[in-house]
């Protein structure tokens, strides 16, 4: 037996998923923070999934650690780029992006309710499909410092994280293969982020 396939023998597979996994995992979501077109929910339900399958210790934890710090990091730059657009006399592309992901109606709604109930609001905006940046956009053109969107902000990304991590581990739990509960858990990401385009054509 040579060294290098007893190393590879020592290295257990578990190891070698946290290993890429989490790194992955973080690059992703804070992506997925700045870019709203990853589908961050279904990454964090599908990491849950396998951490949830793995015998490591604290794998759930890690899963949970990442995320959350990954979308406080992501939601701070993006506000934090958003403030500068709206300081510029031309505006930015960050700016642009978000004004463009926040109708009207959902806006007008946002800064009524951010005028009424303040960080409760923006703790619920990451809970609600679609709901982040239309609230983020208020709080920008309410003139909310960093510091006072981020006291916000850090428990909407822990409570995010718990959430979707919760769907994940019940997508695991219900199958004994990990892909089965990640398709499990994506496909009921991806039905509830379509609830409340649902509700607005049947309201309408």
């Amino acid at each position: 037996m040579t060294l290098a396939a007893a190393s590879t023998r020592s290295v257990p597979p578990e190891s070698t998923q946290q290993a890429v996994g989490y790194p992955s995992l973080f690059l992703l979501v804070l992506i997925g923070a700045l870019v709203p077109v990853v589908p961050t929910g279904a990454l964090v339900s599908s990491a849950a999934v396998v951490a949830f399958h793995q015998t490591a210790p604290f794998s759930l934890a890690l899963v949970f650690v990442t995320a959350s710090v990954a979308a406080f990091l992501g939601d701070a730059t993006l506000y934090w780029l958003g403030r500068r657009g709206m300081r510029s006399r031309n505006g930015s592309r960050w700016l642009k992006a978000i004004r463009a992901r926040a109708s009207q109606e959902r806006l007008a709604q946002s800064q009524e309710k951010l005028a009424e109930h303040g960080v409760t609001v923006l703790v619920l905006s990451r809970l609600v499909p679609a709901g982040r940046l239309p609230v983020m956009l208020a709080c920008l053109i309410a003139d909310w410092p960093l510091r006072r969107f981020s006291r916000g902000n850090l428990p909407a990304c822990l409570a995010w994280a718990l959430t979707y991590q919760v769907i994940g581990i019940l997508g695991g739990s219900l199958f004994a293969e990990p892909w089965e509960g990640v398709v499990a858990a994506v496909a009921l990401t991806v039905a509830i982020g379509a609830v409340p385009g649902v509700v607005r054509r049947v309201s309408r």
